[in-house]
């Protein structure tokens, strides 16, 4: 049964949410098999009226033969859970009906006057309903937030009871064990996913504050226990921001055992969070809380969530992690907003994005000087100036570089802020021995961070020729990011420089089965096929590549057209030539041969060994990112008995730490 109503239904101390499937008693949510709920939905909608069993066995199982049996059982719990077995009477012979008793209403609201919950305060994020705006604003706060963990056990015997007889019962009538705290997988690793809280406030350019605390809150739970729990990250968990996908759906593409999901309303300098945890196996809600708290507090919040998910599914936390929840300080409001603000302009990757997200990292710093996150956000940005064409790699990076060490001489716990040190030293050091030592050290604080593990494949190990390590660790940022695009691409790159093509190219084409659009992932697919001597495909590809860049149609396929007639002409000579005329144009798509780099690519591919030389010492004196990759790149296998290239390549550093291995 899928219900597309967003109806809120109150009878006696209880409140049930048709659309999101949650039973509360006295403000709490009351474990129930989706079934069992599913079945009270049907019944509380036709108050007063008979339900046929065959009627409720249809709604409930839709297409599905099933012994009435499993209805019986349905009832049974819900009686257990009601603690009143006169709301549900059976009618001999024909079904069930559910009524109030004496003195207590129905009552049928489109949502909610009552205190704010996760469930009747907020659009569910899996597949839920949207509450007005004003409903939502005008709700009256909710209890202290003490309450959310403490429960008030007095005057709750009665609950307590009840609630344990439900549970013995699910046990013993369900094949499956409906628990509050489900057992580990048998691979001992738990995953998680943070699907993106929903921004409650009246104006949507407060986006920001929401979408923060999901990625806070990845960041937060990531290094909880790593052994035992993984944590999908924020790319692939905001792929679901707007969605309407159901719990076992998401779950599947995921492949994860919990979900997390929640809201956020900021108003007068106050932050209302609410937060769920759904278990996916049998889409329980197994605890749920809100919390009304001064914006100085926000971080606070955040690991109250944290310490309570780590409760819910029995992770050990260790002195560390204890030490690290406990010693949460207040925040400068005013400065955290600057700092969430410039994490959704950096997360566009654009160019102006990424200058955005400069001012307001240095906006969050100048509000307050001692704050690590947003000099972790600084040094983040300027690391990645160079790739979305802010700035060359000789302004930004040592920008990047200071930034990140101030970070950690404040708080040497970022994780992201050691991958950001490592990045600029692998890339503009040459550093590769402190390169190593931060990026694991990044891993170590944070295994669940899939950049982490993706910086450390294509900016240490690939470069450093440890092939086997480095697609190991790509594999695992897929792992914890399955949705990344980017990641899923680069991944063929990984293969690319091990000589694995076939390998590279399934990847590749992996990558365009999750968007056909993505232009980068084209321009590589085109490289590939060229290394191999696939020309014509090569052609299709760097044409796609162009168009999906926002080159105009009649331009890319002029060029593509020019490829083929220098290719039919002069072999793979002209279409390196014509590559190389092309790389003076003025429109080509992203990592097209451009850089000094690219044309020593170029040369190599024409047999002109001095003038590739010439731009490969061009581009190690710019100090250009990709410069670390010239003991990998296939093209240049050609120019590896060459004195000069064997001077660029002990230069850059990189053999010499292969030697020394």
């Amino acid at each position: 049964m899928s219900p597309t109503g967003s109806d809120i239904y109150e009878f006696g101390p209880f409140r049930f949410d048709v659309a999101d499937r949650l039973l509360f008693k006295d403000g709490e949510v009351l474990p129930l098999p989706l079934k069992a709920l599913d079945t009270l939905a049907v019944l509380v909608k036709n108050e007063g009226k008979v339900v046929e069993k065959s009627a409720l066995m249809e709604a409930v199982w839709p297409g599905t033969f099933v012994e009435e049996n499993n209805l019986n059982q349905n009832i049974s719990i819900l009686r257990k859970t009601l603690c009143d077995p006169d709301y549900i009477q059976t009618v001999t012979r024909r079904g069930y009906r559910f009524v109030a008793i004496t003195g207590r209403a129905v009552t049928r609201e489109p949502y909610p006057s009552k205190p704010a919950t996760i469930a009747s305060a907020s659009k569910s994020i899996i597949g839920g309903s949207e509450c007005p705006a004003s409903a939502a604003e005008n709700a009256p706060s909710t209890p202290p937030p003490e309450a959310a963990f403490v429960a008030d056990r007095k005057g709750h015997r009665w609950l307590l009871w009840c609630s344990l007889a439900a549970a013995l019962l699910i046990v013993a009538l369900i094949e499956r064990p409906y628990l509050l705290r489900p057992s580990r997988p048998s691979s001992g690793k738990i995953m998680l996913a943070v699907l993106p809280f929903l921004n409650l406030s009246s104006d949507p350019q407060r986006d920001y504050l929401a979408d923060g605390m999901t990625e806070e809150m990845i960041m937060q739970l990531g290094g909880l226990d790593p052994k035992h729990l993984g944590i999908i990250a924020r790319t692939s968990a905001m792929q679901y921001k707007g969605a309407r996908k159901g719990i076992a759906q998401i779950a599947q593409e995921l492949g994860v055992n919990y979900l997390l999901e929640g809201s956020v309303r900021r108003s007068d300098g106050r932050v209302r969070v609410t937060a769920q945890l759904i278990q996916t196996s049998d889409q329980t809600h197994i605890w749920a809380a809100n919390f009304d708290r001064d914006l100085t507090d926000i971080l606070q919040v955040e690991g109250d969530v944290a310490r309570a998910i780590a409760t819910k599914i029995q992770l050990t936390l260790s002195e560390r992690v204890e030490a690290r929840l406990a010693g949460v300080t207040r925040v400068n409001s005013d400065a955290h907003e600057a700092y969430l603000r410039g994490l959704q302009a950096l997360n566009l990757r654009t160019r102006k994005g990424s200058e955005q997200a400069i001012a307001n990292f240095k906006q969050a710093i100048a509000i307050n000087p001692s704050y690590a996150l947003g000099y972790a956000g600084l040094a983040r940005v300027y690391s990645l100036a160079a790739v979305f064409g802010v700035l060359r790699a000789e302004e930004s990076m040592p920008k990047a570089r200071d930034a990140a060490i101030r970070s950690l001489a404040l708080d040497d716990s970022l994780a992201d802020a050691h991958t950001t040190l490592a990045f600029v030293k692998a890339h503009y050091e040459r550093d590769w021995r402190g390169a190593e030592y931060e990026f694991r050290r990044a891993v170590e604080l944070n295994p669940s961070d899939a950049d982490g593990h993706f910086f450390y494949s294509n900016s240490y190990l690939s470069p450093m020729g440890q092939h086997d390590q480095a697609i190991a660790e790509m594999k695992r940022a897929i792992e914890l990011d399955p949705l990344s695009l980017p990641i899923r691409s680069f991944s063929g790159r990984t293969y690319f420089w091990a000589h694995r093509y076939n390998e590279a190219f399934a990847q590749f084409q992996k990558a365009n089965e999750m968007d056909p659009n993505f232009a980068i992932n084209h321009e590589r697919l085109a490289h590939l096929y060229a290394c191999v001597g696939k020309f014509k495909e090569a052609i299709d590809e760097e044409t796609k590549a162009r168009v999906l860049a926002g080159e105009d149609l009649k331009s890319a396929v002029a060029k593509g057209d020019a490829l083929r007639q220098a290719l039919a002409a002069r072999g793979s000579r002209g279409y390196w030539e014509k590559l190389l005329e092309f790389s003076r144009a003025k429109e080509n798509p992203p990592e097209a041969y451009v850089s000094a780099y690219d044309i020593a690519i170029l040369y190599t591919r024409l047999g002109e060994r001095e003038n590739a030389l010439s731009f490969l010492e061009k581009a190690d004196a710019e100090r250009e990112l990709a410069m670390t990759e010239i003991g990998i790149e296939p093209a240049f296998d050609s120019l590896r008995s060459a004195p000069r290239f064997a001077d660029l390549v002990r230069q850059v550093g990189v053999l010499r730490r292969n030697s020394d291995r």
